[in-house]
């Protein structure tokens, strides 16, 4: 006596308490023919066991968006461009969830299909109980290739596939109606171009053009007439694993060189040599010790050393040279100068280019030539406590770490500003236009675009403090969304602008804790008991900078 077949069990589903206000499938007939029509032919697709336990795990690990978080991290570790696209990636997912399930499921909603004519393999544990469109998932897969695919093309073909599988998942396994699936792709995919329109790529490396316009330099075959203060205690040899005294005198045997020492007046020694004077315990590499007025000034040293060449060299009106030694060399990497090699060569063709200065006076006393940065508050702490931990933690997560330790203990500062006072946490003005739109820029593409650039972390505002913090975190974001949505600027927190020139006017005469100014790595102690005023004026091209005029061929 045979026994009838037992059905499979029934998936136990129980009914959302809320399931729209506008259901696709009951508003739309040609949607709901569409849609069971669809709903008809996935079910009676058989791909295999193997292939419908795969699926059910796939759509399983979508859960929560833990599969994009883990191939975001798994892109974040390819590099930069990696780290650009996981992030962006991962905001349109944060928002594609959102919009999906907080409003789209609310706003739409509906009831799902039915899994149980499904066999067991094909089903899901536990299915959900919120309404039907659009899908979550879908939306969230959309959202994840199409911000990848935005910041880095290739990675985005290799994650669209994933998408799909996933988007198709949803059908195979009975949680959602075609409508759902193709509404939450459409919700992710726009959701992620919008981001993108909000806040723009930053810029590629561009073509290769030289740091500023050419100017006129003497070629030094040998070195003959250069002059170069070396600044051992700089770090040279340990970052770029090159000794410049054994460079000069290898590529530049007939350059005079002087080993920077304890109690050495730098400026002092460079104004004897364009003299012609003996510059006190200089050399010539190859030995003959012979005394002429320089043709030009060289260093090998950080940023704070070459900030004082420079000034040397601009009132002597030679050029310089810049051998990146240091353990800061944020000047050489802007001139291109990436190596002591490119140096050499330059010296011994001839190449150099006309790059901008800046001038600070301080009350009225003889300008210093900036090359770099000038800044106010906690942006040197800041920049300090950032460049310790970002060889361990990546340039980004170290900014958002060192912003977080160092506004805590933060005191704001009173500047009057081109004749507005203003309370700042941080005020930093860069020589030329810097990279990222933050409150910590790194680095700079050009050396001859003619302005400051102006960064000041205001606080004023209610929840300053926390605001810049915020705003630092979105690496730049807040303020390129601020562009495009006009009535959000009044609510930031970062101020910034480009000028030629800044007026500025420190303490007020009542006695407070001394006000801390900096320069290209330099200090500078103010008594916070008096009214300092200092200027900083753009000199555009003020500086010839032996370098390349074609960096392409190095």
């Amino acid at each position: 006596m045979s026994s009838a077949p037992v059905p499979p069990p029934q998936t136990p589903r129980r009914k959302p308490r809320f399931t729209g206000l506008v259901k696709p499938h009951e508003a739309f007939p040609a949607v709901a023919r569409l849609d069971r029509r669809m709903n008809d032919r996935t079910y009676r697709r058989q791909l295999g066991p193997r292939a419908d336990a795969a699926l059910v795990r796939l759509t399983t690990a979508a859960n929560h968006s833990v599969l994009w978080m883990g191939l975001g991290a798994g892109l974040a570790a390819t590099g930069a461009r990696g780290r650009r696209a996981a992030v962006r990636g991962l905001v349109s997912v944060a928002a594609a969830s959102a919009t999906a399930n907080l409003l789209g499921k609310g706003l739409f909603g509906g009831d799902r299909p039915s899994a149980d004519p499904l066999p067991l393999v094909r089903r899901l544990r536990r299915y959900p109980t919120t309404p039907s469109f659009p899908s979550g998932h879908s939306a969230t897969a959309g959202a994840f290739a199409a911000g990848v695919a935005l910041e880095w093309p290739a990675a985005g073909l290799v994650v669209a596939p994933v998408a799909g599988a996933v988007m198709y998942s949803r059908l195979h396994v009975g949680a959602h109606w075609l409508s759902d699936v193709v509404g939450g792709a459409a919700l992710g995919v726009g959701l992620a171009v919008l981001g993108r329109w909000l806040v723009p790529s930053p810029p590629g490396p561009g073509p290769d053009v030289p740091a500023g316009p050419r100017a006129d330099v003497p070629a030094l075959p040998d070195g003959e007439g250069l002059f170069v203060v070396v600044n051992t205690s700089a770090g040279s040899g340990r970052i770029l694993k090159e000794d410049p005294l054994e460079v000069l005198g290898r590529d530049l045997p007939k350059a005079r060189v002087h080993v920077l020492a304890e109690g050495d007046d730098l400026r002092e020694i460079y104004d004897r040599a364009a003299r012609g004077e003996d510059a006190g315990g200089s050399r010539e590499s190859g030995g003959s010790g012979a005394t002429r007025p320089a043709l030009a000034l060289g260093i090998s040293g950080g940023d704070g050393t070459v900030a004082t060449a420079a000034g040397a060299a601009r009132d002597h009106d030679l050029p310089l040279v810049v051998l990146p030694g240091g353990t800061l060399n944020h000047f050489a990497k802007a001139a291109d100068l990436t190596s002591m090699s490119a140096t050499v060569e330059a010296v011994r063709t001839g190449s150099g280019v006309s790059v901008d200065v800046a001038e600070l006076r301080v009350d009225g006393r003889d300008p210093v030539t900036v090359l770099n940065t000038f800044s106010l508050g906690i942006y040197p702490e800041l920049v300090s406590q950032r460049e310790r931990a970002e060889k361990r933690l990546g340039k980004w997560p170290a900014t958002v770490w060192a912003t977080a330790r160092v506004l805590r203990a933060a005191a704001p500062l009173k500047v009057s500003v081109d004749g507005v006072v203003g309370s700042y946490w941080s005020f930093f003005a860069g020589v030329n236009r810097y990279v990222p739109q933050n409150l910590a820029p790194v680095e700079r593409v050009r050396l001859d675009d003619g302005v400051l650039d102006v960064r000041t972390g205001r606080a004023e505002k209610r929840y300053s403090r926390a605001r810049l913090f915020l705003e630092t975190v979105a690496g730049g974001g807040a303020s390129s969304v601020a562009e495009r949505v006009r009535p959000l600027e009044r609510h930031l927190a970062l101020d910034a602008w480009t000028t030629p020139d800044l007026s500025l006017r420190l303490g007020d005469g009542t006695p407070h804790d001394a006000v801390i100014l900096a320069h290209d790595g330099e200090t500078l102690e103010l008594d916070g008991g008096r009214v300092t005023d200092a200027t900083l004026t753009m000199v555009p091209g003020g500086l010839r900078v032996y370098a390349p005029t074609d960096p392409a061929a190095g």
